[in-house]
């Protein structure tokens, strides 16, 4: 009986392949079938690689039929977020300025992934360079929520967030540096982690803000994400990243053990709760989510963050500085676009980055420039760490009284494409998910239901102390399996209208 590819988690399709229930061929055929089914409307690829695909495909198969061990995620088709090297295939940041670029080393995260047996079927699309929370700065076109194309998919990495949510891959790899993978998974209804920074080797990913940058997994279920957790920690610490750390992998374990919570303290920041721009319909669910863990056995506990209001006005000056300075390299003279005609170095480097940046990108960029120049760096950048010092003590202070904090992932669902144009309003999308990354404590959203007001889903995001990343996957678990897997969708938090459209398992 013919099976559709999208009712599948990454776990049941490694072992199906392993059981020889079906082949890795037949697993990506069925991925590369439902990405051309479904990507006319979702727009969640920058760029296909069947080629690339198929030759991962075939390892995989002739490793079982040598009767050698399988890798834990054999066969599971995968998606970059196309700021991640891979060896060939091009690595856009969804730019201009990059549009021609041949990736010429594959970045630690996605060769661990690929190590554990992922198969690559594509590079994600993402908002330019990382900047922005819609996928909509694009330099290409914008990728579209599987629950509405209307509404955006949230970003930066609103492409592998979509992937996912539409059926085509059951995971995808994002990067995060104020929320950009904890926000489009909370738009589009799956599972989205930030891991704690430097748990995840940042080498061979396009640097947006080098001290607030992660690597993360998105899944349709937390036991899928503690399965990309375990592969991109696993081989210890990266030497090609220095700050990178050893994290042992036991992530998979800590999603088996989300049963009696007894003893837990979980805390709740009331002042989230009662944020101005916060929806009715997002804190109802983040209270059911409450509501989950309390009835595992966890006690919940009010903390207060007294100095995270400063979060979005201290990211918004280092981020655009560390932003400024690492996209000083793309000048076009050693790389990325090159303005023809120009007959100096100075018109040559104005003209290229004039061209080849999009708007949210120079400003970003131009914004970064003032903030370090002479005068105005002791003002506003000097300010913002202080400000950084003063949050992270915040959260430190909380979690010595509480084993994680539950919040909302984001403060309303999926916005329509076009409907938030000042981009003061874009940057307050990710009000709860900043402070996490001025931190660098680790995050996770998980679905908890459809809005009664949108019918669009909801999310929970849970944070923990630094390095205590499997405490989220544990917790994130308890309330998946108290609230369903899918955020109301038919099967597992694939939005209806994409579930089973194309890619069938025979």
């Amino acid at each position: 009986m013919a099976r559709s590819f999208d009712e599948l988690t990454a776990q049941e399709i490694a072992a199906g392949i392993a059981a020889g229930t079906f082949s890795a061929a037949e697993v990506t055929a069925a991925a590369l079938d439902a990405i051309a089914a479904r990507e006319t409307e979702v727009q969640a690829f920058l760029q296909v690689t069947p080629e690339l695909a198929q030759e991962a495909a075939a390892r995989i198969d002739a490793a079982r039929a040598a009767g050698e061990a399988l890798p834990p995620l054999a066969g599971v088709p995968l998606a970059v977020k196309d700021n991640m090297n891979l060896v060939g295939t091009r690595t856009t940041c969804a730019s201009r300025m990059l549009e021609t670029y041949e990736s010429p080393y594959t970045a630690t995260c996605v060769a661990r992934m690929l190590a554990a047996g992922c198969i690559p079927v594509g590079k994600a699309n993402m908002d330019e360079f990382a900047f922005g929370s819609s996928t909509d700065s694009s330099a290409f076109h914008p990728t579209n929520n599987p629950w509405d194309t209307a509404r955006v998919p949230g970003g930066s990495s609103g492409g592998s967030a979509a992937a996912v949510a539409a059926g085509m891959v059951p995971l995808s790899l994002g990067s995060d540096t104020g929320g950009s993978i904890r926000q489009p998974a909370a738009l589009c209804g799956v599972v989205g982690m930030k891991p704690t920074y430097g748990a995840v080797s940042r080498y061979g990913v396009v640097a947006f803000g080098s001290s607030l940058d992660q690597v993360g997994p998105f899944g349709r279920t937390v036991a899928d994400v503690a399965l990309a957790m375990d592969a991109l920690v696993s081989g210890g610490r990266d030497p090609y990243d220095s700050t990178a750390q050893d994290v042992v992998p036991g992530f998979a374990a800590a999603a088996a053990s989300a049963e009696d919570l007894a003893g837990t303290r979980i805390g709740l920041v009331p002042a989230f709760m009662e944020a101005e721009g916060l929806t009715a319909e997002v804190r109802t669910g983040v209270e059911r989510a409450a509501s989950a863990l309390e009835a595992a056995g966890a006690e919940l506990v009010e903390v207060d963050l007294p100095h995270v209001d400063a979060a979005i006005a201290a990211y918004y000056v280092i981020g655009p500085a560390e932003a400024f300075s690492n996209l000083a390299r793309f000048d076009g003279i050693r790389y990325g676009y090159q303005e023809p005609g120009c007959t100096n170095l100075a018109d040559q480097s104005a003209r290229s980055r004039a061209h080849g940046f999009g708007a949210e990108a120079k400003r970003r960029q131009m914004l970064g420039a003032y903030l370090l120049s002479s005068g105005v760096y002791d003002q506003y950048y000097y300010a913002a760490q202080k400000a950084r010092t003063l949050i992270t003590e915040d959260y430190s202070a909380a979690f010595a009284r509480v084993d994680a904090i539950l919040m909302p992932a984001t403060p309303h669902a999926a916005f329509r494409h076009g409907e938030i144009s000042d981009p003061t309003q874009m940057y307050l999308s990710d009000m709860y998910t900043i402070s996490l990354n001025i931190a660098g404590n680790g995050g996770i959203s998980v679905p908890v239901g459809l809005g009664a007001d949108s019918g669009l889903p909801m999310a929970a995001q849970l944070v923990a102390p630094a390095f205590a990343d499997e405490r989220l996957i544990t917790y994130a678990a308890v309330i998946e399996r108290a609230l369903g897997r899918a955020a109301g969708g038919s099967v597992l938090g694939v939005a209806p209208a994409f579930a089973g459209k194309g890619g069938e398992l025979r």
